[in-house]
């Protein structure tokens, strides 16, 4: 019997992100009350306050259903016994750009973060959290290149930091863009092209490179 009303809990909370997915997108986070999740979830307020602890818990939890599954892989890729890091890092920037364009739930969340979600009081802590994330990710790259330069991928002198910058921009600002001008261009199918690019830039381009 608790192990039903264990999986019903869960179910209730997964109810309730899907309806808060949908109305995020519709309405925009600002625009969307609570007691508009509860009914397009078919469930009261207080079935809201029993999993969340207001609007912001409600969103950062949906945010975590589409970036914590990609997480393992920028974990493997700064494990310093990885013998092929810049591989790794190939297929992890790859499923990022693909996995936007084909997984409809990701593609809703995304959108909701970066164009419907306003920047007021009620998002500062997703806002302060998401910072956070951005710095670490720009760690965690830095990391797998001085991996992939350990491993001879890369050069010596790269400058991992620029580096690690200009891969941030190409990624948040590809699918940016892709999810701003809907159709304007296929990212599905750029994917590989734009991150061999990158990768070749880092090989070749000596502006990247420690200066003496």
């Amino acid at each position: 019997m608790a192990r039903k009303t264990k999986e019903d809990a869960i179910e209730t909370r997964n109810q309730l992100l899907d309806a808060a997915e949908k109305v995020f997108f519709e309405k925009g986070f600002g625009q969307t009350s609570l007691m508009d999740i509860a009914e397009a979830a078919g469930l009261s307020r207080g079935a809201i306050y029993w999993h969340f602890k207001n609007k912001s818990d409600l969103l950062e939890a949906m945010a975590d259903r589409v970036r914590l599954p990609l997480e393992n892989l920028t974990d493997a890729c700064a494990d310093q016994n990885e013998p092929n890091p810049l591989g790794k890092l190939r297929d992890f920037w790859i499923q990022v750009l693909r996995d936007t364009t084909r997984n409809p739930r990701r593609k809703r969340v995304l959108s909701i973060l970066l164009f419907k979600c306003e920047l007021n009081s009620e998002a500062k802590q997703l806002e302060i959290r998401r910072q956070t994330a951005s710095l670490e990710y720009l760690q965690d790259i830095e990391q797998c290149l001085k991996n992939a330069i350990d491993k001879g991928q890369l050069p010596t002198n790269l400058n991992v930091h620029q580096a690690a910058i200009a891969n941030h921009a190409l990624i948040t600002g590809l699918i940016s863009n892709w999810l701003f001008l809907p159709g304007s261009f296929d990212l599905d199918n750029y994917a590989e092209v734009m991150i061999d690019s990158y990768l070749f830039m880092l090989k070749n381009n000596p502006e990247l490179r420690v200066k003496e």
